[in-house]
């Protein structure tokens, strides 16, 4: 008998890798292509459009500086086309390295029946069952919904449209307008609370000022019906006014899981109240042998945390007992420059302890240097333990965010003393915040 990955997405994909390496015999089974949402419609997508539109963007600021001349010609269906065609090449190398690892892939619809997972007709039997399935994007309950797009709709566009309304107030949401606005779209934000509040409010306003400046955004707006060139929202801060905005409607308002697949072998009980399958953190379900990881479990949808938990469920499938910790977990917003984040849980630090905080400008090196004219070379924001001098929170706006706070998430976890970070030498040229924190404590 077998191991059995359903989902070669982040999660089903490096669970299959770690199965292989713990030399467990593993069938992977996928419906359509490797690398899930991230790789076929969401993060990488995401990536290659705002590399295109982060050179736009400089482009026009140098020109604006005097220092280059010459307009330039966006070609959408390029763009997608070569999109495609790179994905391609990564399908075939996700293919290669798993079967390097001795999994079998069969590509196919999966289904649970009497307890064996049945695909292309065939039934098979197996010893440990991974349900690594993935979300969808959630359509709320909108008149007209049918009328929108979403994530999957993008690399199926035949051109830029001239105006966009993004429907939902997520990191998604800021991403996308970032896309099109830059490629030249009219673009509006409608938020049915707040936009981006996960961030605080100095990074959301250096956002919004800054980053998002041709991106109209609507807080605390209902959407009331989506038309196919339009859409009806009420304002819930001016006397319930009712407008119309002419535009093609976008949902970003977050996942759905794709649990259907366990309904056969699951209880009612074993799905919280949005569908995700409940799991412990060794990854498994009720039933013993039968685990869950990445979207369909609800969560935190990353795909650096789907692949933690598939890793994690994997060794426990292999019998090597392993559990999941979700603190600390560095989180990004992609746009002209990333803006990094992370936070550690309440429990971390005594919420009576006095906090101190530090917000400092962003400084000067590679991709930020002609930002300063525009003074838009970012930011930092840190939040520390005056009593333990231990990091609380950081938040950052700079070309170098990304791997700066995935390092500094790190040593939030091992609960490293920032008077510790004395010891640090950062690789010059660079943006990292570093430096700033030691210098500003």
């Amino acid at each position: 008998m077998k191991n059995i990955v359903i989902g070669a997405g982040p999660s089903g994909r490096l669970a299959g890798l770690e199965l292989g390496r713990l030399g467990e015999e593993t069938i992977l089974i996928e419906k359509k292509s490797l690398g899930g949402t991230c790789l076929n419609e969401g993060c990488m997508v995401i990536c290659a459009l705002t590399d295109i539109a982060r050179f736009l963007n400089n482009s026009h600021t140098y020109e604006n500086l005097g220092l280059i001349k010459g307009n330039i010609e966006i070609s959408y269906s390029e763009i997608v086309k070569k999109i495609k065609e790179t994905q391609k090449i990564i399908h075939k190398i996700d293919h290669e390295e798993n079967t390097s690892q001795n999994n079998h892939i069969i590509y196919g619809e999966a289904e649970i029946i009497n307890n064996q997972v049945v695909v292309n007709g065939e039934s098979l039997d197996y010893k440990n069952l991974l349900i690594a399935t993935g979300a969808n994007p959630f359509n709320p309950n909108i008149k007209g919904i049918e009328h929108s797009i979403n994530n999957k709709d993008i690399l199926k566009l035949k051109k830029i449209p001239e105006k966009l309304n993004i429907i939902g107030g997520s990191i998604i949401a800021a991403e996308v307008s970032n896309i099109y606005s830059s490629l030249g779209s009219e673009v509006n934000i409608i938020a049915r609370s707040e936009f981006l509040k996960e961030l605080d409010a100095e990074v959301k306003e250096y956002i919004i000022k800054k980053m998002l400046k041709n991106v109209k955004i609507h807080e605390n707006t209902e959407t009331l019906e989506i038309k196919r060139e339009k859409t009806i929202i009420k304002s819930k801060t001016h006397g319930g006014e009712i407008s119309e905005i002419e535009g093609i409607a976008f949902i970003a308002t977050g996942r759905s899981p794709n649990s259907k697949i366990a309904k056969n072998i699951l209880k009612s009980d074993e799905f919280d109240k949005k569908g995700a399958i409940i799991v412990n953190k060794m990854m498994q379900t009720k039933i013993k042998n039968v685990y869950a990881a990445g979207d369909v479990i609800g969560g935190i949808n990353l795909t650096p945390i789907a692949r933690m938990e598939g890793i994690i469920a994997a060794r426990n499938m292999a019998g090597y007992s392993s559990k999941i910790e979700y603190n600390c977990i560095p989180q990004s917003i992609n746009l002209d420059m990333p803006i990094s984040f992370v936070r550690t849980s309440k429990k971390a630090n005594d919420i009576n302890d006095k906090t101190k905080d530090i917000l400092i400008p962003g400084s000067v090196g590679p991709e930020s240097f002609w930002k300063v004219l525009g003074k838009e070379t970012g930011m930092t924001k840190a939040s520390f333990n005056e009593k333990n001098e231990l990091l609380k929170s950081i938040t950052a706006i700079s070309p170098s965010s990304i791997s700066d706070i995935a390092y500094l998430s790190y040593l939030m976890r091992i609960g490293e003393n920032i008077t510790n970070f004395d010891d640090f030498i950062e690789v010059h040229p660079s943006t990292d915040v570093f430096f700033h924190i030691m210098k500003y404590i």
